[in-house]
């Protein structure tokens, strides 16, 4: 009896070597796998069969990587994943600020590749399953687990999935500092990886939800530590406030815990 795939992915890369040995071992873990080897061929990909999540080769010719990402990004919410050279880490970073959920560095290990494609995939489906919750609310911010809408101020927040899955983590636990790593397991639900992802999504985040990016009043960065949501005195929704924990003071000469970029 054959058995329904995970999910359809769209692998697009312009060297047939890595889409075959991509597309091979995703397949052979039970994806229905699509291919595409440049930009329009993998937007038109998309529009045709609507995967479930992309793996996208970050220097492809005519439209890059980057490009096809935003235009991906700005037709739906579908995850994407990056393939990146080693050592590009500007690249890196742009893919995640244009909306990447993930990168793999070429050269890369496919079965490790197959694994970040598990957890993406988890981590989407999870935030479109409905939460007996009702809205989360700090400041002028109200956050909707069930419906996936963020407002502030009565304007709708355009969110990645990733950005949505971060604010309304903080929302559920004001007050309370997490290190980047603790960020990582417990919201892109990963043991390992790059610890620079969670500080370009707080930025980004920042840059959406603050009233003064460079000087934000709701992200807190905790040093030695990593972040805080300071709630303020915003009313909040039903999920209940958890205990809060005590302040962690700024050491005279600390950096942000971790590596990769500051925030």
């Amino acid at each position: 009896m054959q058995t329904a795939p995970l999910g359809r992915v769209l692998v697009v890369d312009d060297d047939p070597t890595v889409a075959e040995v991509v597309a091979g071992y995703l397949g052979r873990a039970g994806y229905d796998v699509d291919r595409a080897a440049d930009g329009p061929a993998a937007l038109d990909r998309a529009d045709a069969h609507g995967p479930d999540l992309v793996v996208l080769d970050l220097m492809l010719p005519g439209m890059d990587g980057l490009e096809v990402c935003r235009r991906l990004r700005a037709r739906g919410p579908v995850p994407v994943i990056m393939l990146t050279a080693r050592g590009d880490e500007d690249e890196r970073i742009l893919g995640l600020e244009v909306g990447a959920d993930d990168y793999v560095t070429k050269p890369f290990s496919p079965r490790e590749l197959v694994l970040r494609v598990e957890s993406v995939l988890r981590r989407a489906r999870a935030a479109m399953a409905p939460e007996p919750a009702g809205p989360l609310r700090a400041a002028a911010l109200t956050v909707d687990p069930v419906a996936r809408r963020a407002v502030k101020g009565g304007v709708e927040l355009a969110l990645t999935i990733r950005e949505f899955d971060l604010l309304a983590f903080f929302l559920r636990h004001p007050g309370r500092a997490f290190s980047r790593e603790e960020l990582m397991q417990q919201v892109w639900g990963w043991d390992f990886g790059d610890l620079s992802t969670v500080t370009v999504h707080v930025r980004r985040l920042r840059g959406k939800i603050e009233d003064d990016p460079a000087a934000p009043s709701l992200i807190q960065t905790v040093w030695g530590v990593g972040y805080r949501l300071d709630a303020g005195p915003g009313p909040r929704g039903d999920t209940g406030r958890p205990d809060r924990a005590p302040d962690v003071p700024r050491p005279d000469h600390a950096t942000e815990g971790g590596t990769g970029p500051r925030a």
